[in-house]
């Protein structure tokens, strides 16, 4: 049976050369990054590398790089390390509806300590509304954390235009870029961006590693203390083996590959969306290269899943970090999706791994289950 895996954004695949660059790390050169033998200094220059190969990805320094064991790291050393430094001068955080999880529990957590949270409504495709942003940063707020790209819908943020209004009103900005480093733009500088969250694990990088960036002259404060690793804000001993691994998953990807995602992609949307009773979640031209979320209304996503399954082909409801819940997708409600419709999603995404016969296999099976799926519901007339 086909094994088709349409499901990278939850994580994917580590690219050989990933792994050849780091088994190294796991013996020859095993050192600690901190001794100051050779071996250590053996691993602070792999380390010292990594960083700058980062940093220059998203036009920043290399010291302004922090690593971190992923994405949800890096978004609670943002929210929580601003807040220790801020709170009660700065009291107010502003986000939006659609977050990660890492955020919004994040933002949750600090609520019960005192911070009020913005939580910005989107529009039916996912935008922000950039008058209601304007709106509702004060002399109190720390700062504004939008997603770049969503995990869920794949809608893609304008960070320049909303840097744009932090500068202006000087407040900080914070974007997990999780889903969206290496797919798309991500510029520190021109998007005026003070904090950026990274991982490599979706990018076909090892799990357990990702990084934050965090602007010269923030103060921000740990939440690890220690030996003082990484400017004294991420305390443990650096894991080398992954960080390399990060970097040369940054390192060798390419404008061929997004341009060959990009295609799939809206060859696998085209094709969806030939089924009657479809609807696509984000948006069509801000979008994430390899995302594709659609609707099939009046039948179970779940149930579409179970069957693309049975024949080989891996997909999602939603996000991954959700999957193994009944509730609704929080991203689709603030869509304004009934949650009939919410639950009646799917999620597939693709990578640069990803093949032109591989979508013509789905866009064969995909309609005869939800013709299948459509017989035998209870919900369509």
């Amino acid at each position: 049976m086909k094994q088709i895996y349409l499901d990278n954004a939850a994580t994917t695949i580590v690219d050989s050369k990933v792994i050849d660059t780091m088994l190294p790390y796991f013996k020859a050169k095993f050192g600690n990054a901190s001794s100051q033998h050779f071996k250590g200094k053996e691993a602070k220059e792999a380390l010292d590398k990594s960083r700058e190969v980062i940093a220059k990805e998203i036009n920043a320094k290399s010291e302004e790089i922090i690593f971190t064991s992923g994405g949800t790291e890096s978004n609670n050393l943002a929210l929580k390390g601003l807040f220790f430094s801020n709170y009660p001068k700065k009291n107010h955080i502003i986000t939006t509806k659609i977050e990660h999880d890492s955020i919004l529990n994040v933002c949750r957590f600090l609520e019960k300590q005192g911070v009020k949270v913005t939580y910005l409504d989107v529009d039916n495709e996912g935008f922000i509304n950039i008058d209601d942003l304007k709106k509702t940063i004060t002399e109190k707020t720390i700062v504004v954390s939008i997603i770049h790209g969503n995990n869920e819908i794949g809608t893609i943020q304008n960070l320049e235009r909303i840097g744009e209004i932090c500068k202006e009103r000087g407040v900080l900005f914070h974007t997990d870029a999780c889903q969206s480093f290496t797919k798309t733009e991500i510029d520190a500088k021109k998007q005026n961006l003070d904090l950026i969250t990274l991982n490599s694990h979706k990018i076909h990088g090892p799990k357990g590693v990702g990084g934050l960036f965090i602007k010269n002259g923030i103060t921000i404060t740990p939440l690890f203390h220690g030996g003082g690793h990484e400017r004294k804000l991420r305390s443990g001993t650096e894991n080398i083996s992954g960080i390399v691994g990060f970097s040369k998953a940054v390192e060798i990807i390419n404008s061929k590959d997004i341009q060959k995602m990009e295609k799939l992609r809206d060859k696998l949307i085209t094709g969806v969306l030939k089924i009657s009773n479809t609807r696509l979640n984000g948006s069509i031209k801000n979008r994430l290269c390899n995302n594709i979320n659609i609707s099939f209304n009046n039948i179970e996503g779940e149930a579409i899943g179970g069957h693309l399954e049975n024949r080989g082909i891996y997909a999602s409801t939603g996000s991954a970090c959700m999957s193994n819940t009944l509730e609704t997708s929080h991203v689709l409600k603030a869509l304004g999706l009934p949650p009939l419709e919410s639950n009646s999603s799917l999620r597939m995404s693709i990578s640069k791994y990803t093949t032109d016969e591989e979508i013509n296999y789905v866009l064969k099976e995909l309609p005869k289950i939800v013709e299948k799926l459509r017989r035998i519901s209870p919900l369509v007339n």
